[in-house]
């Protein structure tokens, strides 16, 4: 990372500017777990592993196709993570963020690891459905706590006026985890026979998330907690119950979080969980070539992530998420109809299209959504509002949109999922302040006025 090699003197009395070298840390801290989680994702996601996911665990009879077995899975992992968010979130809030995001990444890095050890259907029967389900669902619930923590770190670290920046590199993580898994699936596919791989070769890829999950905690359990969190908590201004102030006071605010996570869950996880699948099941494509496409497209959107991050620090973040949203309103049917071309370029342009817009959200949410909450219930309030949306519309989005297009027969469900996600997040989008240039410890009071007299809070 060449962070340092911006000019910050316009950044000397920033929280956090005095001290680069401890920003990078926090960065790389904070990154390594959404990569960890998107490893995850882009293992269990792959087009190959979903088949195998739903052949092993389940008997032949089961409903549905081996796919749908497995994006159900992923469905139900996320019920866990509202409850994940509503327990690490303000827990962040009152010991501070370092130790909850030690505590989150080995949970999300070890539930991954007894993925690829748990025995298939063949060896304990119905037992084995059921323990991938809670391996799922305590993952779920971990990671209900991470990603809020995440950012919330790397927005607390963040010199003002390069928060965009800097933020950026968290969902840096996510699509290099993501690429991680997808990559390393693609390359055991193309080494095995169908037999090795349906075997045990399977199982190395969640094998391989634990080391990488310890890499995470060595980082993390070698920062301090952030500047801003310090000095709240030696001024004796932490929230004596976070939940209960995030729910009394902050809830419309929520409401505002869920709405614009909505397009961002619909996109990030039609692209990354349904798309692999979606080119293979109804699409007639190999799975080399999806994959390919796949890989391709997410290698694209890592290159010019960072770029658009130090871009909204600049221009602000409103303008790459209004951009976004009329993007996938008016762009999303051209996509797919191009990917019904049966022309491997017409197909990976129309994925390139829904992947250039999801990364204009990408770029600016780690900035974007903890400024929208004061110090004090920034970790609980942001868990908590993305992980109700993340529950509700991402986790369910590739089951969702799989079962309709069993049932309409139409390959365009997807276009109109996203075209009503960018729909519904347009208001909330505009209706947010912006908060490019805003000291992270003055961001959120906007919408909580202060009582007659008292000082600004933390």
């Amino acid at each position: 990372m060449n962070a340092g090699a911006q000019d910050d003197r316009g950044d000397e009395n920033d929280q956090g500017g005095s001290d680069l070298s401890a920003v990078h840390k926090a960065v790389v801290a904070s990154a390594i777990g959404n990569c960890v989680e998107w490893f995850d994702f882009g293992v269990f996601s792959a087009g190959i592993m979903t088949s195998i996911i739903g052949t092993v665990f389940f008997p032949d009879e089961a409903s549905g196709s081996a796919s749908l077995r497995s994006f159900a899975l992923i469905a139900a992992a996320f019920l866990a993570r509202p409850f994940g968010g509503m327990f690490f979130g303000p827990m962040g809030d009152k010991l501070g963020r370092k130790r909850v995001l030690a505590t989150t990444i080995i949970l999300m890095s070890s539930s991954t690891f007894v993925i690829g050890i748990l025995p298939g259907y063949g060896a304990i029967g119905v037992a084995a459905p059921l323990l991938l389900l809670l391996v799922r669902l305590v993952q779920g619930f971990s990671t209900g706590g991470e990603y809020g923590g995440a950012a919330t770190m790397i927005a607390e670290y963040a010199p003002t006026h390069r928060r965009g920046f800097f933020g950026s590199f968290l969902e840096l993580g996510t699509l290099t985890g993501y690429i991680l898994g997808a990559g390393l699936v693609l390359l055991m596919d193309l080494a095995l026979s169908e037999g090795a791989m349906h075997g045990w070769g399977w199982r190395i890829p969640f094998l391989l998330a634990l080391p990488l999950g310890l890499v995470g905690l060595y980082v993390r359990t070698r920062i301090e907690d952030t500047p801003t969190f310090q000095a709240m908590e030696e001024a004796g201004k932490k929230a004596q119950s976070p939940l209960k102030e995030t729910l009394e006071h902050y809830w419309r605010v929520i409401l505002m979080l869920i709405g614009i996570v909505f397009l961002l869950n619909v996109a990030d996880y039609t692209l990354l969980t349904f798309m692999p699948s979606y080119l293979v099941d109804f699409l007639d494509m190999n799975d080399t070539t999806a994959q390919l496409i796949t890989i391709g497209v997410e290698a694209v959107m890592i290159t010019v992530i960072v770029p658009l991050g130090a871009l909204s620090d600049r221009i602000g973040r409103k303008p790459l998420l209004m951009t976004a949203a009329i993007g996938y309103i008016v762009l999303s049917w051209p996509a797919f109809a191009l990917m019904q071309t049966d022309n491997p370029v017409g197909v990976a342009l129309g994925y390139a299209i829904v992947g250039g817009l999801l990364v204009l959200i990408l770029a600016v949410i780690a900035a974007t959504f903890p400024a929208m909450f004061p110090t004090k219930v920034r970790y609980g309030a942001f868990a908590i509002g993305y992980n109700i949306s993340t529950s509700l519309f991402g986790g369910t989005a590739a089951v969702l949109v799989g079962s309709l297009i069993d049932v309409t027969g139409s390959n365009y469900i997807p276009a109109y999922y996203l075209m009503l996600a960018g729909l519904v997040a347009l208001l909330p989008i505009i209706k947010t302040p912006e908060t490019a240039g805003v000291p992270i410890e003055q961001a959120g009071h906007e919408y909580v006025p202060e009582p007659a007299g008292s000082a600004a809070r933390p």
